[in-house]
C-alpha cells in the first residue's frame, strides 16, 4: 500500500506539471482567498462587493454615511469528466514501465489539456456581453489589428485594465500580424498580461462534451474564434477536484493489470459585476 501512495504522489506531482506546462489557459486560474466551499460538493461561492459612492461633505454635519454590502454567489462546478485505463502487468514489464508510466502524461497532454482549454474558452466567450461579441471576418492583418484595438477600446472603457487582461489569439491570425513586421503589429500584442496564440482546434465559441465512447469533445455548431480577451479579475476559473487513481496488479481483483483512472472536476465562470472585462471576436456568423 506505501508503494502505491508514494507512486499515486509522485505522478499526481507530474501530471500537476504537465498541466502547467501545456495548459494555454492555466494563467487565468485561482485560487482566490475570499472563495468559499459552498453548501454542495460542486458549488463554490464567490464574494461580491458592492458600495456607494461620493456624495457632498457638509461641514456642519461632516460625512454623509454609506453603505458596503459583501454577498456571495454561488456558482456550480460544471464539468466533471474522467477515464479509467487499464495495462496489462507483461505488457508494462516488457516495455520496462514505459506502457504504464507515460500513460498518464500523454494523456493529460493530448487528450486532457485541449480539451478543458477549448472549454473554458468556449465558456469566456459566451460571457461577452452585447456589444463586446463581434462576428465579423478579418481580411488581413492590418484589419485584425483594427478589430483587436477596437477590443482593447471597449474593455479600458468598461474599466478594465490591459494589464489585467490576457489576449488569446488564434495561431492564424497572430502569424497574419506578425507578418506585417511594422511598429503597429508589435505593438497591437503588447501591454496585456500575457498574449497566448491559440490552435485552431482549441478555439471556438461552442464546444459540445462527448458523454461516452471515445469521449473528447466536438465544435459543432460554434464558431472559430479570431481573439479572445479576457480580465483575469473577471475570471473564475478553479479545478475544485482533480484526482489520479492507480491500482496495483496485486490490487487489482479483475485481472493481472495496472490500472490508472484520472478524475477533475472544475468551473469556468465569470464574476458577475466583471463581465465587461471579456471581449470576443470571432469569425463570421454562417
Amino acid at each position: 500500500m506505501a508503494n502505491t501512495i508514494a507512486l499515486r504522489k509522485a505522478y499526481s506531482a507530474m501530471l500537476d506539471e504537465v498541466y502547467k506546462l501545456a495548459s494555454l489557459t492555466a494563467v487565468l486560474d485561482g485560487p482566490n482567498e475570499l472563495v468559499k466551499e459552498g453548501a454542495n460538493a460542486n458549488e463554490i461561492l464567490i464574494p461580491k462587493m458592492t458600495m456607494s459612492g461620493l456624495a457632498n461633505y457638509n461641514k456642519q454635519s461632516g460625512y454623509v454615511a454609506g453603505d458596503v454590502t459583501l454577498e456571495y454567489e454561488t456558482k456550480k462546478c460544471d464539468y466533471d469528466r474522467g477515464r479509467m485505463f487499464t495495462v496489462d502487468a507483461m505488457d508494462n514489464i516488457e516495455s520496462a514501465g514505459v506502457a504504464f508510466g507515460r500513460l498518464s502524461g500523454e494523456f493529460l497532454r493530448t487528450q486532457v489539456v485541449p480539451e478543458l482549454d477549448a472549454w473554458r474558452l468556449a465558456k469566456y466567450a459566451g460571457f461577452a456581453p452585447t456589444g463586446q461579441a463581434v462576428a465579423e471576418a478579418i481580411a488581413d492583418g492590418k484589419a485584425g489589428i483594427a478589430a483587436i484595438r477596437k477590443g482593447k477600446t471597449a474593455i479600458e472603457n468598461a474599466e478594465a485594465k490591459p494589464e489585467t487582461c490576457y489576449l488569446f489569439i488564434s495561431a492564424t491570425l497572430a502569424g497574419l500580424i506578425e507578418d506585417l513586421d511594422t511598429t503597429a503589429s508589435k505593438k497591437v500584442m503588447e501591454g496585456w498580461a500575457g498574449a497566448i496564440k491559440v490552435p485552431a482546434g482549441r478555439f471556438f465559441d461552442k464546444v459540445t462534451l462527448t458523454a461516452t465512447g471515445a469521449g473528447g469533445f466536438a465544435t459543432t455548431g460554434g464558431k472559430a474564434v479570431d481573439f479572445l480577451i479576457v480580465d483575469k479579475n473577471a475570471a473564475i476559473q478553479n479545478q475544485k477536484h482533480v484526482v489520479s487513481k492507480i491500482i496495483t496488479p496485486e490490487a487489482n481483483q479483475d485481472a493481472d493489470a495496472w490500472k490508472f483512472g484520472y478524475r477533475t472536476v472544475g468551473i469556468a465562470e465569470a464574476k458577475d459585476n466583471k463581465k465587461l472585462g471579456i471581449y470576443v471576436h470571432t469569425a463570421a456568423a454562417a
